[in-house]
């Protein structure tokens, strides 16, 4: 019992570094005790609790261990996490465990990596989604390591750590099996020498650069959607007026603009509806007097109204009885001329963007503080390019900065580098804003577009598309900084397939599973030994 509680507890640890702000090369030996604890037991129902229990512990505890920040948002929130990411892997693991007991290791393993990514992949396309713990995010801090990525995107690091968990297990279990450990060192070094030589050979395309300008208004999460309005204004345009000249993109965070505005023309009245409103109006003037050939990029929340009969189905009615309305969390692009453009947030956050009506109704207790817009919000269908001058870029909005192939939506229509805007000081002073910082690191290297990344406070800064990082504002600074971004128009092989590898996965999956079940059934007959 106790070792098998120290094998549990030894696995947790090792698996928790890589979203700690610490190193994620743990996870080659992350999983290696919960093998060991699948190893020592039979096949009979009574000892499947019994690794159901460990591996249930082990998950949890290591949800515990990465997402507890969660907690300065809301108490509810890391337990709803834990729960939901839990149940994930353990369907990955029990059957993987159910397979190893009456069938060969190989089916038993290959069930172990298809399951795992195929159900990373449900949790990531699925209405409620929380990708915060997909294996390959765990080497942000090691992207020397996964250059690879511009192939595979995060699922093949999730490849690489399973596939050298089992090779090292099985080196474990023969200790003197020299091939066994050679097998196992070549899945673990082999990827990293491939990163390295990646690494040295990518070259930057040579289509120029942009200025960018990132501003950090530092304004407190809670009090901003609850406070002064006009203070925030003013703080803004007074950041807008340091802004270097030359800057040709300049950066505002999520939500930066204060109140919510009708579509199209952003209109903060309904008698103004087609009329920009007072603050837009501002920043359009701001813009003509001090930067006049830039584009400024800042989050809002804005308003679409639709008549009975074309509404979405997350559009709410409108209590005047006028046909009913969607609010978007919004990117707006506004030039000195006060020319719009607009991208809706695609992938919403769970419990707060995402929710339907009557869910949030009655667990209302469970959600997770994480945005200004309680309730289902409106949804944006992909990825969109602002263009300016002749140069496009990609305005991703927070959370759409978890997922590789959305991400990718904005290169494939023509985005030449990213802009990520934020509002993640929901949290404190802790390692989530760190790591979703850090988590952008592997978007650029995916689709190799450097980003510019402003947050309301948290962590703002440049990343290269190697996903190196240049110039930053920590915790609870204010304050702009300014940098050439390089552009880039090829598209990267994962760009172009997206997340093939967990797609395949799932075909694996469901081939291992018909496999497992006609040979049980064969050898219930007595056809097989």
């Amino acid at each position: 019992m106790l070792r098998r509680f120290a094998a549990v507890l030894l696995s947790a640890i090792l698996l928790a570094p890589g979203w700690l702000g610490l190193s994620g090369m743990t996870l080659f030996a992350g999983f290696v005790p919960l093998l060991w604890i699948s190893d020592s037991y039979g096949d009979s129902r009574r000892e499947w609790w019994h690794m159901f229990g460990w591996a249930a512990l082990a998950f949890a505890l290591w949800n515990i261990f990465t997402v507890w920040w969660i907690w300065f948002a809301t108490p509810v929130g890391p337990v709803a996490a834990t729960l939901a990411s839990t149940t994930v892997n353990l369907f990955a693991f029990m059957l993987f465990h159910t397979v190893s007991k009456k069938a060969h290791k190989a089916l038993a393993y290959v069930t172990l990596v298809s399951a795992w990514i195929a159900s990373e992949y449900w949790y990531t396309i699925g209405d409620f989604s929380w990708p915060w713990l997909i294996l390959g995010n765990g080497f942000s801090h090691e992207v020397w390591a996964v250059q690879w990525y511009e192939y595979t995107g995060v699922f093949g690091g999730s490849l690489w750590v399973l596939v050298a968990n089992i090779l090292i297990f099985e080196a474990w279990k023969m200790r003197r099996n020299r091939r066994k450990w050679i097998a196992a060192g070549a899945a673990v070094l082999l990827p990293i020498a491939a990163s390295l030589v990646i690494r040295s050979n990518w070259t930057q395309p040579d289509e120029g650069s942009v200025r960018v300008s990132i501003i950090q208004p530092n304004v407190d999460c809670y009090d901003k959607f609850h406070g002064d309005t006009r203070r925030q204004e003013h703080n803004i345009l007074d950041l807008l007026a340091q802004v270097p000249q030359g800057a040709q993109f300049i950066l505002l965070p999520e939500t930066a603009v204060p109140g919510y505005y009708r579509e199209p023309a952003l209109s903060d009245a309904p008698w103004s509806d087609g009329v920009p409103g007072a603050f837009w109006e501002q920043l359009a003037d701001s813009l003509r007097s001090r930067h006049p050939d830039a584009l400024l990029i800042a989050g809002t929340n804005t308003i679409r109204h639709y008549e009975a009969g074309a509404q979405t189905e997350t559009a709410r009615p409108d209590r005047l009885g006028n046909g009913y309305y969607d609010v978007f969390n919004t990117a707006v692009g506004l030039d000195s001329a006060g020319r719009m453009q607009l991208h809706h947030k695609g992938r919403l956050v769970i419990g707060v963007e995402n929710t339907p009506t009557w869910v949030f109704d009655v667990l209302r207790f469970l959600v997770i503080d994480l945005g200004g817009v309680v309730g289902q919000i409106g949804k944006g269908l992909h990825g969109t390019a602002f263009e300016h001058n002749g140069i496009s870029v990609g305005p991703a909005i927070c959370y759409e900065g978890l997922y590789g192939g959305f991400y990718g939506d904005f290169v494939r229509r023509g985005a030449q580098f990213m802009a990520i805007i934020s509002n993640d000081g929901w949290w404190g002073n802790t390692p989530g804003y760190r790591h979703l910082f850090s988590i952008s690191r592997l978007r650029a290297i995916e689709h190799r577009r450097a980003i510019a990344r402003s947050a309301n406070t948290g962590q703002s800064g440049f990343i290269s598309p190697s996903g190196e990082v240049g110039q930053t504002l920590g915790w609870e600074m204010r304050g702009i900084l300014t940098a050439d971004v390089p552009l880039n128009s090829e598209m990267t092989f994962y760009t172009r397939y997206g997340d093939y590898l967990a797609r395949i996965a799932q075909y694996v999956l469901l081939l291992s599973v018909l496999y497992f079940i006609a040979y049980r059934v064969r050898r219930r007959n007595h056809l097989v030994k």
